[in-house]
C-alpha cells in the first residue's frame, strides 16, 4: 500500500466542504497531569460524532455515479457506519451497514437516522466483515472498507494537516488504533511535515492484536473479549497496514485496560467538559499510563477520535472510572449486631469527611457470626489516599473486609 502527503492534500480539497475543521484546544488540566503542554483534538465534535466521515466521504467522492447508484455496503462497530451513511445520503446513494450484534443502540439508531439500512450480524468486526462481503457479491453493492483503503486513509490523514496548522512545534501525538487507517493517514501526513515528531498508538488490552504485531509477538490465543473501546475492537490486525505504515511510522504501541479508559472518560468529562467514547478516550488513557516512559516532548496532542458513547453505559463507566481513582469506594465491615453499631461506623466516616452513598446490612451472609452484621458501604472519597485514611480509621473500631 502506498500513501503520501500529496494524496492527503488532494483529499482535503475534495472533502473540505463536507466536514468540520475541528478545534484543537489546550488543556490545562491534562497538561498538569502529564507535565507537558497537552492539546485535545476534538474529533468527537466532528459531523456524525467521529473522524470517520473524513475517510468515508473521500472514498465515495472518488466513485462513479453508476457505482453510487447501486448502493454501498460496509461493516462497522458504529462510527464508520455513521460516516458512510451520512456521506452516501449526502451524495444520493444508499448505504447498507453490517454491524456486530453488540453495537451500542445509540450507534445503530444514529446510523439508521442518517439513512442507512442496518444489518446486525456476528459478535465482532470480523464476522460483520464477512457478512458485508457476502452482500457485496450477492447484491452488487460497492464495499467501502473502514480502513484497508488508501482513499479512506487519505481522508483520515487530513487531521494531520489540520494539526500541523493548529499547533506550532508539535512534538508528539497519541492516536487510537482499531484497524489502523486513522494512525496510518495521520502519521503519513505528520511525519512528512515533521520527521522528528513522535507517533504513539494505543489499543484495548482486550483486543491487543496490533500491539502484539508491533512487539513481534504471536497472534495465537487472542480471544473475543468485549471492551468499552468498542470502536477499536478489531480482532485480527491487518498485516499489510502494519508493514506499510505502523512499523515504519509509529514509535510505540501500548495496550490499555477498560479501567484505564474509564478513568480517562471521567477525567475528560469532569476536567475538559467534553463527552468522549471509549475509543476516543484511549489516547489520554495511554498517555497517563506511559507518563515518564514516552517522550511526549514539550507539546503533545491527544486525538479524541469519537464521541458516540452509549448513554446507558455512561453511569457504569463513570462509576468504574471513579472507583479506579478512589473517588467511589465499596467497603465491607463486620460490626456487632446491636443498636448503635451503624451510627458508630457512619460517625467514623463522617469524621474523615467522606460521604456515604449507599449502605446495606447483611446478618445471614457467609462468614457472618450470630452476633455480627456485615455492613456494605459505598463511599464518596477524595481519592486513593483519602480512601486509605477512612479504612484505617474504621479498622480501629471494626473489622474491615479487604
Amino acid at each position: 500500500m502506498k500513501l503520501d502527503i500529496s494524496d492527503i492534500e488532494t483529499a482535503r480539497g475534495r472533502i473540505q466542504s463536507y466536514i468540520q475543521n475541528t478545534q484543537c484546544l489546550y488543556s490545562r488540566s491534562a497538561s498538569e497531569l502529564l507535565e507537558t503542554e497537552v492539546f485535545l483534538k476534538h474529533e468527537n465534535e466532528q459531523k456524525t460524532g467521529s473522524f470517520k466521515i473524513r475517510g468515508a466521504m473521500n472514498r465515495l467522492l472518488t466513485l462513479d455515479k453508476e457505482v453510487l447508484q447501486k448502493g454501498v455496503v460496509a461493516c462497522s462497530a458504529g462510527n464508520h457506519a455513521q460516516g458512510l451513511a451520512y456521506s452516501a445520503t449526502t451524495l444520493g446513494s444508499k448505504a447498507h451497514i453490517v454491524m456486530p450484534e453488540s453495537t451500542p443502540i445509540v450507534k445503530v439508531s444514529a446510523t439508521q437516522g442518517y439513512g442507512a439500512e442496518v444489518i446486525l450480524h456476528g459478535e465482532m468486526f470480523d464476522e460483520a466483515f464477512q457478512k458485508a462481503k457476502e452482500l457485496e457479491q450477492s447484491k452488487g453493492y460497492y464495499f467501502a472498507h473502514p480502513f484497508h483503503d488508501t482513499k479512506v486513509m487519505a481522508g483520515q490523514g487530513t487531521i494531520g494537516l489540520e494539526l500541523h496548522e493548529q499547533v506550532e512545534n508539535l512534538d508528539s501525538i497519541v492516536i487510537p488504533i482499531g484497524g489502523g487507517g486513522l494512525i496510518s493517514g495521520v502519521a503519513t501526513a505528520l511525519k512528512a511535515l515533521n520527521p522528528k515528531i513522535k507517533i504513539y498508538g494505543v489499543v484495548p488490552r482486550n483486543v491487543p492484536g496490533m500491539a502484539r504485531l508491533y512487539r513481534g509477538e504471536s497472534l495465537e490465543g487472542i480471544t473475543k473479549q468485549p471492551t468499552i473501546a468498542d470502536g477499536l475492537a478489531v480482532k485480527s490486525p491487518n498485516e499489510e497496514i502494519f508493514e506499510s505504515f505502523i512499523r515504519p511510522l509509529v514509535d510505540d504501541v501500548v495496550e490499555v485496560s477498560d479501567d484505564e479508559v474509564a478513568s480517562a472518560i471521567v477525567f475528560l468529562l469532569e476536567r475538559a467538559k467534553t463527552v468522549v467514547e471509549g475509543s476516543g478516550a484511549a489516547s489520554l488513557a495511554a498517555a497517563i499510563k506511559m507518563k515518564g516512559k514516552w517522550d511526549l516532548g514539550k507539546r503533545s496532542v491527544m486525538l479524541l477520535c469519537g464521541g458516540n458513547i452509549d448513554l446507558n453505559m455512561i453511569s457504569k463507566i463513570i462509576e468504574r472510572g471513579l472507583s479506579k481513582i478512589g473517588r467511589i469506594s465499596r467497603i465491607q465491615v463486620l460490626a456487632s449486631d446491636k443498636p448503635g453499631s451503624l451510627k458508630a461506623v457512619t460517625s467514623i466516616i463522617a469524621k474523615q469527611k467522606a460521604n456515604v452513598v449507599e449502605v446495606h446490612h447483611d446478618r445471614l451472609g457467609f462468614g457472618v457470626e450470630m452476633n455480627q452484621t456485615r455492613i456494605d458501604l459505598v463511599l464518596e472519597c477524595k481519592g486513593e489516599d483519602h480512601k486509605r485514611q477512612v479504612i484505617e480509621a474504621l479498622k480501629e473500631e471494626v473489622k474491615v473486609i479487604e
